[in-house]
């Protein structure tokens, strides 16, 4: 195994007269950029923890850029500098590649995979081993979405379902996708992209079908390439349904599913346990139980579309 952990991650305050600054090693498949809004809700979340924590750690930054090829690279890099904490973001493979490489150093996860199916944990109350974090449903309320995608498009006969076969989830979601087809009696053309030039051939697809309505799964190289699928959808005049704020907030027609920033405070809140001497083996996987919808009228009016009363009593927040 690579790496190890120091024998107490934080030494209590001082050594030697000097102050301890704990590292953080970062690892996350998406980019810098694109993970910035939830990189802000971990460091809150270790703020809330006390102590003015999030000023005194170092934090060692990994990002992937959306290419999961790099991520094992990236985590052993990171296990060299023998890190008091793993984060691991940005896909259930990136914490899946960080177990596989320790089992000494603590292991925070975030990502919307179901952690005992994939196998980052055994339990959720209990997790054993060096991992824990936080869970939240991406996968899981394909339904949901698609009904209030359908509430802008009541008329909509075909739609296009946007997914990514590499996710651990893949399966589920697509049962998901195949059960909401037969509740709501629609037809649907799904596309699967992996890589960014597989995002430009499904919309250039589209382009032809002419889909009424475009639903996104919910997946972390999505989250990561959210501009230029927010993009695509404005040029195809395709009124699009997305996992989380962020699509909303710059420029998607809408968003419902659990807070990914939230989720990150939560993980932010766990590495402060941890750095004060928790285990990961006794912290349980957290269930993200907050979830949002949000509509972005501007967005709505370009599309030719008129927010129904029905979506604005419920959206949690309306973007003008």
């Amino acid at each position: 195994m690579l790496g190890g952990a120091a024998a107490s991650p934080w030494d209590a305050l001082a050594q030697d007269g000097q102050e301890q600054h704990p590292v953080i090693g970062y690892l996350n498949g998406r980019s810098e950029q694109a993970d910035a809004p939830f990189t802000a809700g971990l460091r809150r979340g270790l703020a809330e923890s006390g102590g003015n924590m999030d000023k005194r750690v170092i934090f060692e930054f990994r990002w992937g850029d959306n290419d999961a090829t790099r991520i094992e690279s990236l985590a052993a890099e990171l296990i060299a500098r023998k890190p008091a904490v793993i984060f691991a973001g940005g896909g259930v493979g990136t914490a899946l590649v960080a177990k596989k490489l320790t089992q000494a150093i603590p292991i925070v996860f975030v990502n919307g995979g179901d952690p005992i199916k994939v196998g980052l944990v055994r339990s959720m109350s209990r997790p054993e081993a060096n991992v824990t974090g936080v869970s939240f449903l991406a996968t899981q309320i394909v339904s949901k979405r698609l009904e209030l995608l359908l509430d802008f498009v009541p008329k909509a006969k075909l739609l296009a379902a946007l997914v990514n076969p590499r996710n651990p989830d893949y399966a589920s979601m697509a049962r998901d996708v195949d059960a909401a087809k037969r509740t709501f009696k629609v037809e649907f053309k799904i596309y699967e992209a992996s890589v960014e030039r597989d995002i430009d051939m499904a919309f250039a697809d589209m382009a032809t079908r002419r889909p009424d309505a475009l639903l996104i799964g919910g997946d972390a190289f999505f989250a990561g390439m959210r501009r230029k699928l927010i993009a695509l959808s404005t040029r195809y005049v395709l009124p699009s349904m997305f996992d989380v704020r962020e699509f909303a907030a710059e420029g998607g027609l809408m968003s419902y599913g659990s807070s990914q920033t939230d989720a990150y405070r939560q993980a932010g809140l766990y590495i402060g346990r941890i750095l004060r001497g928790a285990k990961p083996a006794d912290l349980p996987v957290l269930q993200s139980t907050r979830f949002e919808l949000i509509i972005n009228v501007a967005t709505a009016k370009a599309l030719g579309l008129e927010v129904p009363n029905k979506l604005m009593a419920l959206a949690d927040e309306i973007i003008e």
